[in-house]
């Protein structure tokens, strides 16, 4: 069995397994590891546990030691070299004429590397820039173009909902989102209501599709024809939460509502979106 603990480098994020070397941590602590970046300062976000050696992918880096009051204050230090790495960044990109926005700017524990992440329409040269800021850093410089998601996780703000953003608070990773999802659960396909501050389908239509899919599953959906105590009809419109149908009688064109469990299927239909209604809303889905 070996020993594990798990760390993570952002308030959000994935979380990293160490080995802890024999010391005594708790979640919370602040630790020091080694990783494939450099030395880093994280935070123990899963206590102590144990897990066979058949689990294990690769060897584990172990726990470098816990954070001391002096490396907290380099990580304090480098927050502040952060920001003037932003303007001065910023200020570069202006004079190459890049087209590229800086989203935010991340220097390593031990300064051997900084990475400034941006977010750009299309793909951009800045083997210049490079050049550029490390004349002035003196150390390696990255540059990543991230897209509009992730820009969101990392700005921070406020949904539609009045709530942070759930990508800033807790999701780890973002679930596949499509318009399919929203037609089935019945909404509005308007880009307003259906997408996020980021411009995307909103990440909580993700939430319960699950329950959804099984509803679909044991419920008419529009265009089914069904029988019912009144006679034979076609559904015009279906509440899937609640289980109730309207249908029209195919006979008399009166219409009336059923619950799911009081109508048979005899020809159930199929909930699609249009070529048209996904070349209107192609851009919501991520590329």
């Amino acid at each position: 069995m070996a020993k594990i603990i798990g760390v993570k480098f952002k308030d959000v994020g994935k979380v990293y397994y160490f080995s802890p070397n024999g010391l005594e941590l708790n979640v919370g602590d602040k630790v020091i590891v080694e990783t494939a970046r450099g030395v880093e300062c994280g935070e123990v976000a899963l206590g102590l546990k144990e897990i066979s050696d058949e689990e294990l992918n690769s060897p584990l880096k172990g726990v470098m030691r816990k954070a001391t009051a002096k490396d907290l204050d380099i990580v304090e230090q480098n927050k502040k070299k952060e920001k003037d790495a932003f303007k001065i960044c910023e200020e570069k990109i202006a004079k190459h004429g890049l087209k590229m926005d800086l989203v935010d700017v991340e220097w390593t524990f031990d300064g051997n590397k900084i990475l400034f992440y941006f977010t750009a329409d299309n793909r951009v040269d800045f083997r210049e820039l490079v050049k550029d800021l490390a004349s002035v850093f003196r150390t390696r410089i990255e540059l990543r173009q991230i897209g509009v998601r992730d820009e969101a996780k990392l700005m921070g703000g406020l949904g539609i909902c009045g709530r942070p953003f759930c990508c800033k608070t807790f999701l780890g990773d973002f679930q596949p989102v499509s318009i399919k999802m929203a037609k089935e659960q019945s909404l509005t396909l308007n880009p307003s209501k259906i997408s996020g501050t980021c411009g995307r389908l909103m990440c909580c239509l993700k939430y319960e599709q699950n329950t959804y899919d099984e509803l679909l599953k044991v419920t008419p959906k529009i265009g089914a024809i069904v029988k019912t105590p009144d006679g034979n009809g076609i559904v015009e419109d279906v509440n899937l939460l609640t289980g109730m149908l309207t249908v029209k009688n195919s006979e008399t064109d009166a219409i009336k509502s059923f619950h799911k469990d009081s109508v048979t299927v005899l020809r159930d239909s199929k909930i699609s979106v249009n070529k048209e209604e996904l070349k209107a809303l192609k851009n919501l889905e991520d590329k």
